[in-house]
């Protein structure tokens, strides 16, 4: 692929700022507390469930062959809860009453649910028959002492805290939470809520990031807004490395203005500049690079460009650092749902809405206006339209390449 001169292909830049990203060290937290953590270690069951045969029914536990014809009249002889055992055995025309969740007694071979009995006193006639070995959960059903369940990687749903906590694991092996320290610049920024004053805006890349990084479950050292000073600036990221930040992301201040000093600020403190400019759109001003453990990526200021760029490389360093097996935003196909033009040497990322189509699947409708300023456009798009760069042009009904939006 040839771009423009000192661009770099998407695929090549993401490739640079995985490389060499160990997974973080794998920390001991409570199953309860372990939602959404991803899983350092698989977990193997340490019982075995349910550990004997169990009635999955209310009901009376009755030997198969006493019930070859029905009505059939057995005698009463114990019960058994959930939780306790009957100690003796089911005989020939005897029954035992059982809960949902009690142990088998020895004899019996099936469960006729209550629905299907009558009881008269000690004795119980039994109106319908049903097959052999129903309503009875086998020894180790769900799972048995030492079966895998939980693989690494895995980040843990509440279902799988369930099956943790059944498999009778109290603490689980998760992957420490990344350290994302967030630093906005300009000193056109305000924060919200704030009163502007002429020329300025309010600083929407610091809220957004940080939660980005929140629900991809990092830490989140927001240090806000930093003026366009060279002093300030390294202050700011002397700030997120003595808070041992594990990614520094930075917005706006990475071109090359009089006042663009994130990349001066971070060469002075030592950074090894690995890319700067990605053919893509929006986005071009990326930059990244490694300042001793710390890794950077210094984000464009415009909030759209500052949102695609999170998607496409914070989000997959992330999930690299939190031990994920999967990284990049998964991309699925489309209907294209307008003619496009055709595209130039940079990758294209259009905001679209989605609608349902008629034959299944979904039509995408790029925005007309992509401008990357536009938070409304990208709060009402439901997937980016990927155009590959020198792409030709496309008619409406064509197959498109399509990432969702779900933060």
């Amino acid at each position: 692929m040839v771009c423009a001169v000192g661009l770099i292909p998407v695929e090549e830049a993401l490739t640079r700022v995985l490389d060499h990203v160990e997974p973080l060290p794998a920390e001991f937290v409570a199953v309860a507390t372990a939602h959404r953590r991803v899983l350092a270690a698989g977990l193997a069951a340490r019982r075995t469930q349910p550990p004997a045969a169990v009635s999955s029914m209310d009901g009376y536990a009755v030997r198969a062959a006493d019930i070859a014809s029905v009505p059939a009249r057995l005698r009463l002889i114990g019960e058994a809860a959930a939780g306790g055992i009957f100690s003796g055995e089911v005989g020939p025309g005897q029954t035992v009453r059982i809960l949902t969740g009690a142990l088998i007694p020895d004899g019996a071979d099936m469960i006729v649910i209550q629905e299907n009995t009558r009881r008269d006193g000690d004795t119980v006639v039994i109106e319908r028959a049903e097959p052999r070995g129903r309503h009875i959960r086998r020894m180790g059903l769900d799972f048995s002492e030492g079966d895998p369940r939980l693989p690494p990687g895995r980040a843990l749903t509440v279902r799988d805290l369930a099956l943790a906590a059944a498999m009778n694991h109290a603490i689980v092996p998760v992957r420490r939470k990344a350290r994302v320290a967030v630093i906005s610049t300009g000193d056109e920024l305000a924060p919200p809520g704030a009163a502007l004053a002429p020329g300025q805006i309010v600083s929407s890349n610091g809220p957004a990031l940080a939660a980005m990084a929140r629900a991809e479950g990092a830490q989140v050292l927001d240090i806000g807004i930093v003026p366009d000073r060279l002093s300030d600036t390294i202050a700011a990221i002397r700030q997120a490395r003595a808070w041992g930040a594990d990614v520094l992301v930075t917005t706006g201040g990475a071109s090359v203005g009089d006042y663009d000093l994130v990349q001066p600020a971070l060469a002075a403190e030592g950074m090894q500049l690995a890319f700067w400019k990605v053919a893509l759109r929006p986005g071009k001003p990326l930059m990244h690079g490694r300042l001793g453990a710390m890794r950077v990526l210094g984000l464009p200021g415009n909030p759209v460009s500052a949102y695609v760029c999170a998607l496409l490389f914070l989000l997959p360093l992330l999930r690299r650092l939190g031990g994920c097996p999967d990284t990049a935003s998964a991309s699925e196909t489309a209907i294209l749902g307008r003619d496009l033009p055709a595209n130039d040497e940079r990758q294209d990322y259009l905001r679209s809405v989605l609608r349902a189509h008629a034959g299944g699947g979904f039509v995408a409708f790029p925005l007309d206006v992509q401008d990357s300023s536009m938070m409304s456009a990208l709060a009402a798009a439901d997937c980016l339209v990927i155009r590959a760069p020198h792409a030709p042009a496309a008619e409406a009904g064509e197959a498109c390449a399509m990432i969702r939006l779900s933060l």
